[in-house]
């Protein structure tokens, strides 16, 4: 490593917690053997299981999968091909087509797909027994089992070798989600399974569950790294451990006593997800996002109506500040503005986070305006590092720097804090310190206006020091398949093909239109165009204003 890096590197590793430290190492260095003794038995069905939130089919053909917008035939590729990057081949271990939308009328290939999985992946080896499929894979397999698709007496021997090898490869040394997964997979392989070790692996589950909750789950509800995306995923996770409580747990078990309370918190996070999704039911591209990854709202909406869970519904309107979140939604007639005033994350671990804070998205309507960045790929690639930047997203850039040191694939160095947000007289207005290690340490201060057809935003660069200079842009990335066309020096019409849907004037700052690729889900990423505006003395000043009765876009 360049010595020069070294800064860098403290301005990262100084926010872990010791266990993360330990636990790397231990991670590492620690091999355990495969313990492929013959399965404990089943655990008797004490409740009904109901249809989980689904995802879209993956197995399009017998031996075709299409994942993350990619489709590859495994008679080319098999199970570990190092040629395919990893994340693919991570989802490629999941089989979530197991409980994927139809996924009864694919049984018969499933089961083929189980069979070649466990003679193609020798326990303890490869991508396949990595401590996140795993958790996933074991899961799915359950899922799948306790709904139609019987397990043979093979399959029933390999879940428990993965449930065992989990055990004793926890991933302490990532925590969040990822230990949140492998606590799900144990209770749900312990709720599956009866017996000693079954109640061992139950028992761990819980005991990271309840420590972890807490945590993870913020008091309005939102999953603490602040990725609309992964909340979702927490959804998800959460109200399986419910399905599966009530069709395996026995009464008065710790299990039994843990329901009423994960029922209090999807309803929490169920509501926090109404108020961060769009009209046309997308989520609000903050941090890491992407179409796909996780069920669609609808889904998770059927799973928890399903399950008897209930939540209060998002404002119809006016102005709502998820303060736990630190995200605001502002809703005026046809309108809804989506705010980010929201630290990055929990500092021990941002590796979803992106440097866009106080990036909002706009839509009227059915239809998204402004949108902020995505997501198209992990890795440690340039591309992964230009999505996690400010410049993909619709906040101000100041001297071509990222408001947030993000590095690597899943790295943050420095990292930008929101303050003095105040809510008053119709405006939003906030101010973050990302940009202090600049030269006369200046400060983004943004503020939002939303009336029923119009939305002003004021962007201003303070600095300590007057002499120092800096070039500051705001951004507004639009919605993939809409154009800007000039009306004027300063004025732009939105157009949906031949329609008209929106005008921006820029009032201060120079502003001009450029091209642009949006990340829309992971492999797909669709040409946009945004609005680009210099700050004119360290100011600018960009009204959006709309017609919601104009077009049956918004009908």
């Amino acid at each position: 490593m360049r010595l020069a890096a070294l800064p860098r590197l403290w301005r990262t590793v100084r926010h872990l917690r010791t266990e993360q430290l330990l636990g790397r190492v231990w991670f590492r260095l620690h091999r355990p053997r495969p313990d492929l003794r013959p399965a404990p038995k089943l655990r008797a069905a004490t409740g009904g299981w109901q249809l989980p939130a689904r995802r879209a089919r993956a197995l399009v053909a017998p031996r075709r999968l299409r994942l993350l917008n990619v489709e590859r035939d495994l008679d080319e590729i098999g199970w570990d091909a190092p040629q395919v990057d990893l994340l693919w081949r991570y989802n490629q271990h999941y089989f979530d087509d197991l409980n994927a939308i139809d996924a009864p009328a694919r049984r018969d290939a499933q089961a083929a797909l189980i069979d070649d999985w466990i003679s193609a992946n020798p326990p303890g080896q490869g991508t396949g027994w990595a401590p996140y499929p795993v958790s996933l894979r074991s899961v799915n397999w359950i899922k799948a089992f306790v709904a139609d698709l019987h397990p043979q007496p093979a399959w029933l021997d390999s879940l428990a070798a993965q449930l065992r090898w989990l055990r004793r490869k926890l991933e302490w040394h990532l925590l969040g989600n990822h230990l949140f997964v492998n606590a799900k997979a144990l209770v749900f392989g312990g709720l599956y399974f009866d017996g000693a070790e079954a109640e061992a692996w139950l028992a761990c589950g819980l005991r990271i569950l309840e420590r972890e909750l807490p945590e993870q789950i913020l008091a309005d509800g939102g999953q603490f790294e602040r990725s609309p995306m992964y909340h979702a995923l927490a959804l998800e996770d959460l109200l399986d451990l419910i399905n599966v409580i009530v069709a395996r747990a026995p009464q008065g078990s710790a299990a039994r006593r843990m329901e009423p309370r994960l029922r209090e918190i999807v309803s929490r996070m169920l509501h926090w997800l109404r108020c961060m999704v769009h009209a046309d039911g997308s989520l609000g591209r903050f941090n890491d996002g992407a179409d796909g990854v996780a069920p669609d709202v609808a889904e998770l909406e059927r799973a928890a109506t399903t399950l008897g869970v209930h939540a209060a519904p998002a404002p119809a309107n006016g102005m709502m500040h998820l303060d736990a979140s630190g995200y605001l939604r502002h809703r005026r007639a046809d309108a809804l503005l989506l705010a980010d005033t929201a630290p990055l994350g929990p500092d021990y671990l941002l590796g979803h986070a992106h440097a866009d804070t106080l990036a909002f998205e706009l839509s009227v309507g059915c239809r998204r305006l402004v949108v902020n960045g995505g997501t198209s790929r992990y890795g440690t690639g340039i591309e992964r590092l230009r999505e996690r930047g400010t410049a993909s997203h619709s906040t101000v850039e100041i001297d071509a720097q990222n408001s947030s040191e993000v590095w690597s694939g899943f790295r943050v160095g420095r990292r930008a804090r929101p303050f003095e947000l105040t809510l008053a007289d119709g405006w939003i207005r906030c101010a973050h310190d990302g940009y202090r290690h600049l030269p006369g340490a200046p400060l983004h201060r943004r503020g939002w206006q939303l009336t029923d057809t119009s939305l002003d935003i004021v962007d201003r660069v303070d600095r300590v020091d007057a002499h120092a200079d800096h070039d500051a842009l705001a951004r507004f990335p639009l919605a993939a398949g809409l154009q800007l066309h000039a009306e004027g020096a300063s004025t732009w019409s939105v157009r949906d093909g031949d329609l008209h849907i929106a005008r921006v004037e820029v009032l201060t700052g120079a502003g001009r239109c450029v091209d642009a690729m949006l990340p829309v889900g992971f492999g797909d990423l669709q040409v946009n165009q945004q609005l680009e505006v210099r700050l004119n003395d360290g100011q600018a000043h960009t009204r959006w204003t709309w017609n919601p009765h104009a077009h049956p876009l918004f009908d």
